[in-house]
């Protein structure tokens, strides 16, 4: 049950015996953000904000702004002995920093997505950090070698130069209806101006009733049909700006046809929940992995990659040595800089996590 997986976790001398437990990083300063809020439970947790207000913004006065500050001051936000009833300057910058670790919009204004965060439950973050402290521990030891981490949740790639984080950017993940599957891969191949091969899926369920309401629905959309599987077509889409793969691709190859790759559709990236996709991995700045993997290759210059981008001929480039790809899925972690970030379970694989774990669920 959760109580005592927790007990067996923090209680003391159990952050010293490291012997048993994961040999990652990650698992150890996850475990000690346990340790803090297992605390804050004992002495009391806290209770939920409650007002007739629906947002507070910088220069209001509300009683709840105590409470909001008090809720802050618990998670080490707002640092502050200040217990005024008036939305400062300090507050906003602490509310900024609450939000960018659950993975929000940071406008500083405690509207109803940021209230209904701090008002989780202290038990419901414990539950949380507990899940994924199991998923770590099923994680390898950390590597000192290159490699790319995309965070399912956290809708992010992650890019490792000799086992420190180089760079991060946003990516578009599988929407709830075609979930991104979760597994490790080794990326091997750069594709620039690919053809993109479209699913029988999406030929059944898209491609062909477009066809039947519109005949020149193949030559519009920039695709050809290269031969047929029975009375299903096999239909590609041509290089170019509006392909579905954009500009380039990047090959780990697998049984379940993930990948990671541009895309035409720009404006996605741009919001905070990025599940969108058929189940691949859309990449908001593929040029700048084009070159972190080409970098060695003093021939592939950042202007010999923009021109391969939009030759509007395929061009494939087989890496030196191949690059592991991680995709996970977690839900709560402590970043590079020390803050432990929570994210929402968007595909619902904490709470079925939970069912196993915890009793009376």
């Amino acid at each position: 049950d959760m109580v005592g997986l927790l007990d067996s976790l923090v209680k003391p001398g159990a952050s010293t015996k490291e012997t048993y437990e994961p040999v990652n990083r990650q698992y150890t300063l996850l475990k000690n953000e346990l340790i803090k809020y297992s605390r804050i439970q004992k002495d009391g947790g806290w209770e939920p904000i409650t007002s007739l207000q629906k947002k507070f913004t910088r220069g209001m006065t509300d009683s709840a702004v105590v409470a909001i500050k008090q809720r802050l001051r618990m998670t080490g936000d707002y640092t502050l002995d200040d217990s005024s009833s008036i939305f400062t300057d300090s507050l906003e910058a602490a509310v900024k920093k609450m939000q960018r670790r659950y993975g929000m919009k940071e406008d500083g204004i405690v509207g109803g997505g940021t209230l209904r965060e701090m008002n989780q439950p202290i038990d419901f973050r414990i539950r949380q950090m507990l899940i994924n402290l199991e998923r770590l521990r099923w994680v390898p030891e950390e590597l000192s070698s290159d490699y790319l981490l995309v965070n399912i949740p956290q809708f992010k790639l992650h890019v490792y130069e000799q086992g420190k984080l180089n760079f991060s950017m946003n990516v578009v993940v599988g929407s709830l209806q075609h979930n991104t599957v979760i597994f490790t891969g080794d990326l091997k191949y750069v594709v620039f101006s690919p053809y993109w091969n479209v699913p029988v899926s999406i030929v059944k369920n898209e491609v062909m009733p477009g066809i039947r309401k519109n005949k020149n629905y193949i030559a519009s959309h920039n695709m050809e049909i290269t031969g047929y599987s029975g009375n299903i077509p096999n239909v590609r889409q041509k290089p170019g700006a509006n392909n579905s793969l954009g500009k380039v691709k990047f090959l780990f190859p697998n049984s379940y046809n993930i990948y990671l790759h541009d895309t035409p559709a720009k404006s996605l990236f741009g919001e905070t929940s990025r599940a969108f996709s058929h189940g691949c991995i859309r990449l908001g700045e593929p040029a700048k992995l084009a070159d972190f993997l080409l970098r060695k290759d003093s021939s592939w210059t950042k202007e010999r990659i923009n021109k391969a981008m939009n030759l509007g001929k395929e061009q494939y480039v087989t890496l030196a040595k191949t690059i592991p790809v991680f995709i996970g899925y977690f839900t709560a972690w402590v970043d590079s800089n020390g803050l432990l970030n929570f994210r929402d379970d968007v595909y619902g694989h904490d709470k079925k996590m939970a069912e196993k774990m915890f009793t009376g669920l």
